[in-house]
């Protein structure tokens, strides 16, 4: 499981080569970051990402960095992670079927969505 502190001390020091990228698993901007390190672009975007690793809450770099280690958790459009009660996974389903049949999910978030819920 990926940690907060740990992404925003890569990017403010390791950074401009992209480092922090590779540990959050992005490995695409991480090279891209490394193959430009010296315009010293990926050294800005680097410090603006960790100002935002600082100042995003626990729960939304989890939802964003960490969707792999919650279990049993389905992730809301707004940002929240709510636990899903046993005998409530039926109406999540249908839940997430409505919003894949109105458009607002894809196939694989619907597929996806489901499978942590079972």
């Amino acid at each position: 499981m990926k940690d907060k502190v740990t992404a925003a001390l890569l990017a403010f020091f390791l950074g401009s080569i992209g480092v922090h990228r590779f540990y959050l698993g992005q490995t695409g901007i991480g090279f891209l970051c490394l193959i430009f390190c010296w315009t010293l672009i990926p050294a800005l975007i680097a410090f603006i990402d960790f100002i935002i690793f600082l100042t995003m809450s626990q729960q939304s770099f989890d939802l964003k960095y960490n969707r792999a280690y919650l279990p049993n958790q389905v992730a809301h459009p707004y940002g929240s992670i709510v636990p899903v009660p046993q005998k409530d996974k039926i109406a999540e389903i249908e839940r997430l079927h409505n919003l894949r049949e109105r458009g607002i999910l894809t196939d694989a978030e619907f597929e996806e969505a489901k499978k942590r819920l079972l």
